[in-house]
């Protein structure tokens, strides 16, 4: 069975843990670099990571964006919405429609 994980700040993903999600603590680049890694190779179908620390990371999160699981997703945190995660699920349904069907351009 998948599994889902949140992985963030303390604050920001503490009451995950409470609807079922891992939380996964990861406060500066090296660490949520070195986590990110463990659950990618685990068994985890859905990794949401907070959009200020996937901004720290996100040429590793890069590295996973072709792959079929885990689905990584940006998540507002604590701290507020940056609107990289609006921006990701664009790309991402760009990608595989070939047209924004988000926004209505191209």
């Amino acid at each position: 069975m998948y599994k889902i994980a949140v992985m963030g700040d303390r604050d920001s993903i503490y009451g995950f843990a409470a609807v079922g999600l891992e939380p996964v603590v990861a406060e500066d680049a090296a660490q949520a670099t070195e986590k990110l890694r463990e659950l990618v190779s685990g068994e985890y179908a859905v990794i949401y990571i907070t959009e200020a620390l996937a901004g720290k990371i996100d040429k590793e999160i890069a590295r996973y964006a072709d792959r079929e699981l885990p689905a990584i997703i940006l998540i507002p945190g604590i701290s507020g919405n940056t609107g990289n995660g609006l921006a990701a699920v664009k790309r991402s349904v760009e990608r595989a429609i070939g047209s924004d069907i988000i926004f209505g351009e191209g």
